[in-house]
């Protein structure tokens, strides 16, 4: 390839700037380049919730993004995790109490599937079934948020503590508490996704019927 045909495919390539979706106010993430914009497609960025709002306080909550759609000079994202830093996560623990986690995978109203991992933190070492009753009721009301909420609204409610919250309230009257967090919160399957897995899930079970000849 000659030195003129490189220089040409340099200029040919484009910077994108990256926007957050719109529930995050349409936040510049960054910049990308490319020669072509489906080759933008597909990419991930990772920011700090402290960085989208301004705040120093807030950067121990990290969000990722992938660019879904390119438009003229720009490219959109959708939210794909909500995570806490391990370094925030450790300053959390305290020795002589417990720590509880519970992994919850739901569907909502609009057919997101997400995972979220919810987690206490007591004030005191609690017994076994203290910490079971107090996972039964963080999947009880995560499983209820995600019946009832878009999956915008879902993901409004981990990034603005509001779940946590809610969390809190109730299993503290299990077992004293001193924190809840939600410490991550993954996007799994779009409705898409989600419906071409039960068409194929569907299409297997009809195969597996047995059908008795006489």
């Amino acid at each position: 390839m000659s030195e003129r045909s490189v220089s040409r495919q340099k200029q040919q390539k484009r910077w994108y700037t990256v926007l957050a979706p719109e529930q995050f106010d349409r936040a510049e993430l960054g910049r990308t380049t490319a020669d072509e914009p489906d080759k933008v497609l597909g990419r991930t960025i990772e920011t700090t919730l402290g960085d989208l709002q301004g705040e120093a306080s807030e950067n121990n909550t990290k969000l990722t993004f992938k660019i879904n759609e390119v438009a003229s000079d720009s490219a959109y994202t959708e939210f794909v995790r909500h995570e806490l830093t391990r370094d925030y996560l450790r300053s959390l623990v305290r020795r002589g109490s417990s720590k509880v986690e519970a992994y919850v995978t739901v569907l909502t109203t609009d057919d997101y599937r997400v995972q979220i991992q919810p987690v206490a933190f007591t004030t005191k070492k609690a017994d076994a079934s203290q910490e079971q009753a107090i996972r039964r009721t963080m999947i009880d009301l995560v499983e209820e948020a995600g019946d009832e909420r878009t999956f915008q609204d879902l993901i409004d409610s981990v990034v603005e503590g509001r779940l946590s919250s809610a969390i809190y309230g109730e299993a503290k009257d299990v077992y004293p508490l001193r924190r809840v967090e939600i410490q991550k919160a993954t996007l799994e399957a779009r409705p898409e996704e989600v419906a071409e897995e039960e068409e194929t899930s569907v299409a297997a079970d009809a195969d597996e019927v047995d059908v008795d000849v006489e």
